[in-house]
């Protein structure tokens, strides 16, 4: 299970030119679901990514959570993200899970992010969505459980 976040200002989802969800200051996580991951992947991931201090202190280091600065999370799913590019020109998609799975394991993770009492809002699973985002840093890390 990978995701990349990116600490934002705000960030919002567009589907069909209509707003489906956005989100203030927190952290966008686009989430690739490959082949084999799980239920403990999942797990893991949201308590990484909810303990993960890469928001500033008063001294301006990155010592802070998604939960010490009330932050939100905006989850958008990114099959893509599971794409291996090294060999050719066109990316590989034989790591990325099977779509059943890799719906099933993209609701568990945002449903734990909820009981870690992060507010959370997703993106639509399988569709085109159009996402915007302020990065505020940049701060941009993968993460892989």
């Amino acid at each position: 299970m990978k995701a990349l976040i990116q600490r934002v200002k705000h960030a919002s989802v567009t589907i069909d030119g209509k707003l489906y969800s956005k989100i203030g200051a927190g952290l966008l996580v686009f989430l690739g679901v490959e082949k084999g991951d799980t239920e403990e992947n999942a797990k893991l991931l949201s308590n990484k990514l909810a303990n993960l201090r890469i928001f500033e202190d008063e001294n301006e280091k990155m010592n802070k959570s998604i939960t010490d600065v009330n932050g939100e999370m905006l989850v958008v799913s990114q099959f893509t993200l599971c794409g291996d590019c090294r060999k050719g020109t066109r990316p590989s998609f034989d790591k990325s899970a099977p779509p059943d799975i890799a719906e099933n394991l993209y609701e568990k993770f945002t449903a734990l992010i909820k009981e870690l009492n992060i507010p959370v809002k997703t993106g639509k699973f399988r569709a085109m969505m159009d996402v915007e985002l302020l990065n505020d840093g940049p701060v941009t890390f993968l993460v892989e459980k």
